[in-house]
């Protein structure tokens, strides 16, 4: 068998279903040898300088390294040997204070500068392959998020039972998303807070918002997205596609969604609503609220083959292969 080594940093951001569903996928096709580097929780300066030291410290030789975002930014300084594929969701700092943007852009030129010697780029979307190739790189291979679609089969009982249980059941429920500040959280609660509804949220939270947070498990929280009349994303920076989205989308769930990154991508193909202009969310929510058929076609589109397990483990297995 073939040797592979796995390097993900556990950050808690970005991609971590997507990286462990490579690592689950190909383990038992490869000699899968695991490099999972926990971020410590200290202060900033401290957190990102041992996360880049213990990176540095991965050695060894192997047929591919498959590398996220910050193991390509130590790749030229570890003693690895062998290909490499690099998993970059997104690359988006315009969000961020003027001083950490600053010090964001030096490290993402910094990678770019890294993947010069990587051997195969792999986005979830066509807009990130888009990116890539107006840098001038070639080999970019595009493999979509997966999702295992019978954990989204729920019966009518159980989702009114779940309505019952967060006190859900008198009102439609506007689902916000993940209750961040990048996820245009804020913005779309003041657009939308005029509705008679259930405004709920939840996963990670750096906003107090008047509306209801429920901090539940993955089953629970497809439960929310079944149970809510509308799904909103609208995230202020550029996605690399929108789990969120797509999962309300399997949900048979109405999306509407700023189409950011990645997302317009989702969005279009299952001919949800994408609103630029958060002063026409209101008017966009109604919309989709109205026309339950939306949910009907995003089901078709979410559902294809190309997002589910099987074909994805598939795609990483014959990627690996043909390095």
């Amino acid at each position: 068998m073939k040797e592979v080594g796995v390097i993900f940093d556990k950050s808690g951001k970005g991609g971590g279903i997507y990286n462990q569903s490579v690592f689950d996928g190909i383990e038992d096709c490869f000699n899968v040898e695991m490099h999972e580097i926990i971020r410590p929780q200290k202060n900033k300066f401290y957190n990102f300088s041992k996360l880049y030291y213990n990176l540095s410290k991965i050695k060894g030789e192997k047929f591919v390294w498959i590398r996220t975002l910050n193991s390509v930014l130590t790749l030229p300084f570890d003693n690895t040997h062998g290909k490499n594929i690099a998993i970059i969701h997104h690359i988006d700092n315009s969000l961020k204070p003027v001083p950490t943007k600053i010090l964001s852009d030096v490290i993402d030129k910094v990678l770019i500068h890294n993947l010069s010697s990587v051997d195969t780029i792999v986005v979830v979307s066509q807009y990130w392959k888009q990116y890539f190739e107006r840098l001038g790189f070639k080999s970019i291979k595009v493999i979509y998020n997966p999702f295992i679609l019978e954990e989204f089969k729920f019966s009518d009982n159980s989702i009114d039972a779940f309505k019952e249980k967060y006190h859900l059941s008198e009102k439609p429920i506007i689902y916000l998303g993940n209750c961040q500040k990048a996820k245009g959280v804020i913005e779309a609660y003041d657009a939308l807070k005029e509705f008679d509804a259930y405004f709920v949220t939840s996963g990670a939270k750096d906003v107090n918002l008047p509306v209801i947070h429920l901090n539940v498990d993955y089953n629970e929280y497809l439960k929310l997205l079944r149970s809510s009349s509308v799904a909103v994303t609208m995230s202020k920076f550029n996605e690399g596609w929108c789990r969120t989205a797509h999962e309300a989308m399997i949900c048979k769930t109405p999306v509407v969604g700023s189409g950011k990154g990645g997302m317009e991508e989702l969005l279009t193909g299952g001919k949800q609503i994408i609103c630029h202009d958060f002063s026409k969310l209101r008017e966009c929510v109604e919309y989709a609220m109205d026309n339950s058929k939306l949910g009907e076609i995003g089901y078709e589109f979410a559902t294809q083959e190309c997002f589910t397990l099987d074909f994805f483990k598939n795609q990483w297995v014959k990627l690996i292969d043909e390095q």
